[in-house]
């Protein structure tokens, strides 16, 4: 668009925002409509999407209902090319008759500013994206307390120790574990769900993602620790792939396990047949309550493959594709569910076992992967849930491999 072309097309636009707001302060929806291409979407920022002329036309009239008096004043206008950018004044008293969004008229008097920004082709309205503080317009109908009152106050309080025994109770608290690796635990009642941060430049990876409920704690943890830069998934049961969808980090995983990554979480494979009657009972509504949906893998990783300072080991059995991170400098094993160091179905925690058979893919092969994992003779092996393994790792890997699963 040349820079002629860009003057004449911002008079326009202008223009038109000039006339839209003053059928707006004649309170007449029906001149506002006339001013839309029909289609057109007049998005109210944490409120609705509008498509014109219809739904502009039904939701002034309603407003205009609740607030028969309203004064609608332009203080300033900004036109560039197709754009206009609108600020201006609301004032008005919710008299009705009408009601808005559902609320009855209560004589609440209303002053705050906003801003529009409009998009015009061919002299109509095409598009909308308005703004105003939903929160000081609330305050001012008496939906919500008036600032720094006492109920204010005491609503501030209540939300504030919600959160903390949140974060308390779901989350833990990262705890490093080695140089510039941490764990954090996080389910509840004994937090057993682990997740680990591992130091990625400016920010962490994660490697495995917890349970749904750990979403927000996670979120902040690596906020505080200069961003979430990936995710890697040990492998894609829900109670490693529950945090992931909800953390906005590009999500990881060995090729073998990008169907479970993106699809029912390996649920499938399931034979919960080989659980207790207490296991049967509880655990199929646990693994729906962790799981915080299919999530999209974009990239995929595998033996040798080198992440933040630690080698891909491949680990299969629990589940396919399943994974483990490896540091040669200090023998330092992350498992994922390689190895259980708890009975699942009592979250009771112990020495170190073979997977249950009951979420097993294949239990003679996470047994041999055991093996696999003793022979790199780590210092310590952290699993996915409870505690790590320290002393001679080696050889409670094999005689828990030699062992068996529990359920088998």
């Amino acid at each position: 668009m040349s820079p002629a072309t860009k003057t004449a097309a911002a008079a326009t636009a202008a223009r038109v925002a000039r006339t839209y707001f003053a059928a707006v302060a004649a309170r007449d929806p029906e001149a506002m409509a006339a001013c839309w291409r029909p289609g057109g979407i007049d998005r109210l920022h944490g409120q609705a999407d509008l498509v014109a002329p219809d739904d502009v036309r039904s939701y002034f009239t309603q407003l205009f209902g609740a607030f028969p008096d309203a004064a609608v004043e332009i203080l300033s206008t900004t036109a560039e090319a197709e754009r206009c950018a609108v600020r201006w004044r609301f004032t008005a008293t919710f008299a009705g008759p009408g009601t808005f969004q559902g609320f009855e008229p209560n004589g609440a008097r209303v002053s705050f500013e906003a801003v529009d920004v409009l998009q015009v082709a061919d002299g109509l309205v095409v598009g909308n994206d308005a703004y105003l503080d939903g929160m000081e317009v609330a305050r001012q109908l008496g939906l919500v307390p008036p600032r720094d009152s006492g109920p204010d106050k005491g609503m501030t309080a209540l939300m504030n120790g919600r959160t903390r025994l949140v974060r308390r109770l779901a989350t833990g608290q990262p705890e490093p574990i080695a140089d510039g690796v941490w764990v954090v635990r996080g389910g509840l009642p004994m937090r057993t769900m682990n997740v680990y941060l591992v130091a990625d430049g400016d920010g962490v990876l994660l490697f495995d993602a917890g349970i749904a409920s750990m979403t927000s704690g996670l979120r902040a943890i690596g906020a505080r620790m200069g961003g979430i830069t990936r995710i890697v998934l040990g492998h894609a049961h829900a109670d490693h792939r529950g945090a992931a969808p909800g953390l906005d980090a590009p999500i990881y995983c060995h090729p073998e396990a990008r169907v479970d990554a993106e699809g029912d979480a390996g649920a499938h494979a399931f034979d919960l047949g080989k659980l207790d009657a207490h296991g049967r009972a509880l655990l199929p509504r646990l693994l729906r309550h962790w799981d915080g949906g299919p999530v999209e893998i974009a990239g995929t990783v595998e033996e040798g493959d080198e992440i933040a300072g630690f080698r891909v080991v491949d680990l299969p059995g629990h589940a396919p594709g399943l994974i483990g991170l490896w540091r040669e400098s200090d023998r330092l094993a992350l498992a994922s569910d390689c190895f259980y160091t708890l009975d699942p179905q009592t979250g009771l925690k112990g020495g170190a076992r073979v997977p249950h058979a009951a979420f097993n893919h294949d239990s003679a092969q996470a047994a041999d992967s055991m093996r696999k994992l003793a022979a790199l003779a780590p210092a310590t092996a952290w699993a996915g849930h409870a505690d790590p393994l320290t002393g001679d790792v080696a050889a409670q890997l094999r005689a828990a491999a030699d062992a068996g699963p529990a359920g088998a």
